[in-house]
């Protein structure tokens, strides 16, 4: 971002770019008041989804970006299933559909980072046997074989709540990737089901096997990744946002791959996306300068200045097919490549309902409590399926609601609204 701002500001001298730069945690609390506040930024971070998105353009704080995106041609750079994911409906009611409200600069997903290639392919396989998993049931009988062998299976942090998120989002995608789309867009299906109640129960099962450090749910994300750098754990579940970081620490040591499949051989799934998206503010007094500097961060020179930091681009440029397949680089932009050809990345579960991720809020915070509770032992996997399913129908019970009162056309909604 430092190297892509200098350039912005060299090609348009009379553009001052000044950078607020805030941990994911940290945006939560702080970006609805920075942008509904007397001095607004022109250009903001939104989280897609019902929390994030949704509820900035409810709130109308976010201008719409259709006419920059036939200006740019936003539309033919990127996938529809991409846009998609930054689309709200005008009422702001929906996510997934409607008017364009940002654009991703950053492609993601969760994968398996594996400590020290050399450790993992050269002194455990002879020492026990291990290489790096084929099927998910290789990589699942390996966290015994390690944990036998006095060595911390998985290391991993749940004190700021979403990196449990992700992990059981992996988890649930095992069984397949279509039901956990559709619940995610609200189209079809249900939270209690077996596939989330089994996802829960194994995120329990690896704490009570001793497969998760001890206290997990106090210890920090990034400590997390300090840890896993040093050599303290063999695995770590993860995001692609995580890479460079880790490769300045560990270089040659660090290996990647996409969760591994239920068969060998077959396509990757996995958690993912689009990094957070560029959103222009409605208060913004120069919306045509940060639709440019929205163009410039999401051209395919940006996204070969990324790749040559070690980040992923939403869409590679040239220089992505220049890096060598079988290293760090390569590993991840072929993932995401075979991500997308198979359509197999699985929405965040935190978009699904304002509540499922909400930090801000005293009284909701379902999905990420609720892992906390699974995590601890303090709820069952079978209570938070049944939560979840009850904050989710209470949502689409509201959404269809609204739908009602709309086609009935003005007046005041049945809740006196």
């Amino acid at each position: 971002m430092e190297q892509l701002n200098k350039e912005f500001q060299r090609a348009y001298p009379n553009v001052r770019v000044k950078r607020v730069a805030r941990g994911f945690t940290d945006l939560k609390a702080t970006l609805k008041l920075a942008v509904s506040g007397n001095n607004p930024p022109d250009v903001l971070q939104a989280n897609q989804g019902y929390p994030g998105m949704v509820a900035f353009v409810r709130a109308g704080l976010l201008a719409p970006l259709d006419n920059y995106a036939g200006i740019y041609d936003w539309n033919t750079r990127y996938p529809t299933t991409l846009l998609n994911h930054n689309r709200v409906s005008a009422d702001g009611r929906r996510f997934g559909t409607g008017r364009l409200y940002g654009i991703s600069q950053t492609g993601e997903f969760v994968g398996l980072y594996y400590y020290n290639k050399e450790l993992l392919a050269k002194e455990l396989l002879a020492k026990s046997g291990l290489r790096p998993p084929r099927t998910w049931d290789e990589f699942t009988g390996q966290l015994a074989r390690l944990r036998s062998d006095g060595r911390l299976p998985i290391q991993f942090g749940n004190l700021d709540k979403y990196p449990a998120i992700h992990t059981v989002g992996v988890l649930q995608s095992q069984a397949g990737a279509a039901p956990v789309r559709d619940l995610v867009f609200g189209r079809a299906g249900r939270f209690d089901t077996r596939q989330t109640t089994e996802a829960a129960a194994t995120l329990a099962d690896w704490r009570r096997r001793g497969y998760l450090p001890k206290g997990a749910n106090g210890l920090g994300y990034d400590d997390a990744a300090k840890k896993f750098a040093s050599g303290d754990g063999a695995y770590l579940i993860t995001g692609t946002w995580q890479l460079a970081d880790l490769k300045k620490a560990m270089g040659d040591n660090l290996g990647l791959m996409p969760p591994p499949p239920a068969t060998a051989g077959c396509p990757p799934v996995s958690t993912g996306g689009q990094g957070l998206a560029w959103s222009i503010t409605s208060r913004s007094e120069h919306p045509e300068v940060a639709a440019a500097y929205l163009d410039f961060l999401t051209s395919e020179h940006a996204a070969d200045v990324m790749t040559g930091h070690g980040v992923l681009p939403a869409v590679p440029g040239k220089a992505a097919a220049r890096v060598p397949r079988t290293s760090l680089d390569g590993q991840m932009l072929d993932t995401w490549r075979r991500l997308n050809d198979a359509d197999g990345l699985v929405p965040y579960l935190d978009y699904t309902t304002p509540t499922f991720y909400d930090t801000l809020s005293e009284s909701y915070d379902t999905l990420s409590e609720g892992l906390q509770g699974v995590i601890a032992g303090a709820q069952s996997p079978e209570r938070f399926a049944a939560t979840a399913q009850r904050d989710y129908a209470a949502f689409m019970a509201e959404q269809r609601e609204d739908d009602r009162d709309a086609a009935a056309g003005p007046g005041p909604r049945r809740d006196g609204r």
